[in-house]
C-alpha cells in the first residue's frame, strides 16, 4: 500500500488516476477534492478515464475534464464507448480497458464505492481493486435516486470557493442531466455541508470517501 503525504512543501507533484463509469461521475464524487489536491500539489499529473461517453455525453465529459484539470500539470483524458447501463455484460472488455491502465503507476485512485447500487459503478469499482493492488484507492459516492448513501471514513475540506466551482460546472456542463430530479445544485451542495460538518470542516463543506485499505507513515 502506498502513502500519501499531505501538508508539506517539499511535497513532489501527484500522479492522480479518475476513474468514472460516466461522464459526471468523477465530477459529483471528487469534483472538489480534485481542485483542491491540484493547488496543493503544484503540477500534479491527472489521468482522468471514464468508460462510457458517447455523443453528447463525451462532448460533455471533454468539457467538464477541462474546466476541472486547469490546474494540472499535465493531464489524460480518456473517454472510453462503453453502452451506459450494460457493465456487467460488458465485463470482460472492460477489464481489458481496465489492462491498458496499468503503465499510469498513481500515487492516489479515485473510483466508484463497491457498495454503490448502480451496476456499472460496482464493475469499475471491483476492477480498480482487481488493478491497483498496492495503490492508494479512495472511493466516493454519488447521491441519487438509490437509497445507497452510507457511512464513509475519510473527509476532504473543501473550501466555499470550490464547492461553487464544482457545483457550476455540473450544471453549466451537464446539460442531458437536467431532467434528472435530483440533479440540483442543492443536492450536491447538500452532501458536501452534511459532510463538511462530519469533518468540522471550517468551510462547512466537504467530500467524502471509503477509505477502506490505508497506511499510516510510510
Amino acid at each position: 500500500m502506498l502513502s500519501l503525504v499531505t501538508g508539506s512543501v517539499t511535497d513532489p507533484p501527484l500522479s492522480i488516476l479518475c476513474l468514472g463509469a460516466h461522464s459526471d461521475d468523477i465530477e459529483i464524487g471528487a469534483g472538489g477534492t480534485i481542485l483542491t489536491l491540484l493547488r496543493r500539489f503544484p503540477g500534479s499529473h491527472v489521468h482522468w478515464v471514464v468508460l462510457s461517453a458517447l455523443a453528447e455525453r463525451a462532448r460533455e465529459a471533454r468539457a467538464s475534464a477541462n474546466v476541472f484539470l486547469g490546474y494540472a500539470g499535465a493531464s489524460d483524458v480518456r473517454l472510453l464507448t462503453f453502452r451506459d447501463g450494460f457493465f456487467p455484460a460488458q465485463f470482460e472488455a472492460i477489464k481489458e480497458a481496465f489492462e491498458m491502465l496499468k503503465g499510469v503507476r498513481p500515487n492516489l485512485v479515485l473510483t466508484h464505492h463497491r457498495s454503490d447500487h448502480h451496476q456499472d459503478h460496482r464493475v469499475v469499482a471491483e476492477l480498480t481493486w482487481n488493478t491497483f493492488r498496492n495503490h492508494l484507492i479512495l472511493e466516493y459516492e454519488i447521491p441519487k435516486y438509490d437509497p445507497d448513501l452510507g457511512n464513509p471514513n475519510l473527509f476532504v475540506p473543501i473550501t466555499s470557493e470550490d464547492a461553487q466551482a464544482k457545483v457550476t460546472a455540473l450544471m453549466s456542463h451537464f446539460a442531458s442531466q437536467h431532467g434528472r430530479t435530483w440533479f440540483t445544485p442543492d443536492t450536491f451542495l447538500g452532501l458536501m455541508r452534511i459532510r463538511g460538518v462530519q469533518a468540522a470542516a471550517a468551510s462547512g463543506l466537504a467530500e467524502a470517501f471509503y477509505a477502506p485499505k490505508l497506511r499510516l507513515l510510510g
